[in-house]
């Protein structure tokens, strides 16, 4: 919304035209009022509306009391400011019922055309079906006939999977589970269970692929067009012949789409949401910034230093995969799994244990097994596990969030040796990074949504938490925190998502340095090393653009950067 300063109430209307609409300017004036309060970060009082909006002050208060008695505004009793009223909710609610799918997506349709070159669709769930309901044609030589009216599958197409994503989950598995899929070709996902895995998938990267699974030779990337209410109500795809559209390029692009599928749902009145980049910092990258491992993750994350071997292990949450591999030689395996797997920890009695989708499994990379240690979170399944650690008596912490990111649906658990389980703090976005102080008093905890790494008190003997409060809130144009690392000397090293570096914080939360990366989107990071005095750092590329990861190529690689301070070794899990 755009404020304009109108006119005092001792300026005259001789200004407006003559042939003006009588009532016109006061029309004006209550809506930039609106306005106003509208594009406040915070609340307002009377004087801050009225110094912003140039009336005077009489005139002011007639207006926004009008404005409150038609439920425009509403009034705080506890501190007197102004908040948008109950009607424009239900005046939206209105204007969703009448939204025209298609005439709000025809500007995206040309627009996306014009910059992918290929066929845009906009499609429809139809039972078990999407239905094409609009298309623009590509200008390639070789292309797709027109769609329109035509029918695919929704579990083999990237439209249907997009929209699937966004359904609530029991209602999905009671619709579709112990139903057999049609299969249409080799790669046609036919299994109930892998479908549900796959919808998973593209709800946490925010968009759906499909390579080859309608048709031979043809390939597409969506993303949903979601309502006031987060419904998914249709989704918007790039289709075209497979030798074009290749999987890189299928993801490079599924930033693109979703961006069309927000600005279709704004184009019906919702507020686009937008994805905030901080500008890459200027002048040469750091020359002691070096990649390690050339990966292209989706979603790196969760590395762990193995002083006994050399090796570094990590994740790519969306693949998703467990990493593992020499920094010497750059050489790494990927290990396929069967979930969303956000860490990766030893455990001492051999093996492994990640947080995972569904809760906390025991992992044996050699045979691929994964049997389930704890789900304490199996009444919800919107959520996922994130980050995981453990305290320096083998503790297991692992924090939770909405794979869409619901506010408050995240808590933070620990798992102790025994098997018991003791949910520790609830009510966070995107539950992050974690960490312990050198003298195990202080315990670190990161929620990124709200861009603040916590501190609580810890006691090393019981394992509790308390006296929980801010220690960094990262301002506005530097990214979110995530994941973290603490060093020897009591310092926290925590990534930047978005905001193209790694920050060292002093023990009272002041920022000791901060190194630029190569990459908008570092993840985390872990020290290791010979020594333990090089940090590792891994990346994402998920949701960038195309434009982006050109500016960006290595986003998704993992980093080794020396600190000049030696890092903590990390706990296995002594369960």
């Amino acid at each position: 919304m755009r404020l304009k300063v109108l006119p005092t109430a001792d300026q005259t209307d001789a200004t407006d035209s003559p042939r003006e609409v009588p009532g016109a300017q006061a029309l004006r004036r209550g809506l930039a009022l609106l306005d106003i309060v509208a594009d406040s970060a915070r609340p307002l009082r009377f004087t801050e509306i009225a110094d912003r909006s140039g009336l005077a002050r009489p005139t002011a208060h007639r207006m926004l009391a009008t404005l409150v008695e038609a439920g425009l505004l509403r009034v705080d009793d506890r501190d007197q400011t102004y908040r948008l009223g109950l009607r424009l909710f239900e005046m939206a609610h209105r204007v969703w019922d009448d939204f025209d799918l298609r005439s709000a997506a025809e500007p995206e349709l040309e627009r996306l055309r014009d910059l992918t070159g290929e066929a845009v669709r906009l499609a429809v769930l139809d039972g078990r079906d999407v239905l094409t309901v609009d298309q623009r044609e590509s200008q390639q030589p070789v292309r797709l006939g027109n769609g329109v009216g035509a029918r695919s599958a929704a579990h083999a197409s990237g439209a249907g999977k997009a929209i699937l994503a966004h359904l609530d989950p029991l209602e999905l598995r009671q619709r579709w589970a112990g139903n057999d899929l049609p299969r249409f070709t080799p790669n046609t996902i036919v299994s109930a269970d892998e479908l549900f895995s796959e919808l998973t998938l593209a709800k946490g990267r925010g968009y759906a692929v499909s390579m080859e699974e309608q048709h031979p030779g043809v390939a597409s990337v969506a993303a949903p067009i979601l309502d006031h209410r987060a419904r998914a109500i249709g989704a918007i795809a790039v289709v075209g012949p497979s030798f074009r559209l290749g999987p890189d390029r299928l993801h490079a692009l599924g930033r693109d789409v979703m961006e069309a599928a927000r600005r279709i749902s704004g184009n019906a009145g919702q507020i686009a949401m937008s994805i905030t980049i901080a500008p890459r910092p200027l002048g040469p990258d750091r020359e002691d910034v070096r990649v390690v491992f050339p990966s292209s993750c989706f979603l790196g994350e969760g590395p762990y230093w193995s002083a006994a071997d050399g090796r570094l292990t990590w994740v790519d949450i969306l693949a998703p995969a467990i990493l593992t591999g020499d920094p010497a030689t750059g050489t790494f395996t990927s290990h396929p799994m069967p979930e969303l797997v956000s860490a990766v920890i030893p455990r001492r009695r051999g093996g492994w244990v990640a947080a995972m989708q569904s809760g906390i499994k025991a992992v044996d990379l050699d045979s691929r097994s994964v049997v389930a240690l704890a789900s304490p979170e199996a009444d919800k399944p919107g959520n996922r596990f994130n980050d995981a650690k453990c305290d320096r008596r083998g503790r297991l912490f692992a924090g939770t969030l909405a794979i869409d990111t619901t506010p408050g649906e995240g808590s933070l658990w620990r798992l102790d040796p025994d098997g018991r389980v003791t949910a520790m703090d609830r009510g966070f976005q995107v539950s992050n990074g974690l960490g312990w102080s050198p003298d195990n008093r202080l315990f670190y905890f990161t929620d990124s949504a709200a861009r603040t790494i916590w501190v609580y008190d810890y006691d090393i003997e019981t394992g509790s938490i308390a006296n929980r409060r801010p220690f960094v809130v990262l301002p506005e144009g530097q990214g979110t925190p995530d994941g973290l690392a603490v060093d020897a000397e009591g310092f926290v090293w925590s990534a930047h998502w978005d905001g193209w570096c790694v920050s060292r914080y002093a023990p009272d939360g002041s920022v000791e340095r901060v190194i630029n990366m190569p990459v908008p989107r570092p993840t985390s990071c872990v020290f290791g090393g010979p020594d333990m005095s090089t940090l590792y750092v891994t990346s994402a590329r998920i949701r960038l653009s195309a434009h982006q990861l050109a500016e960006a190529p290595l986003s998704g690689a993992v980093f080794a950067i020396d600190a000049r301070v030696r890092g903590l070794p990390d706990t296995p899990f002594a369960g």
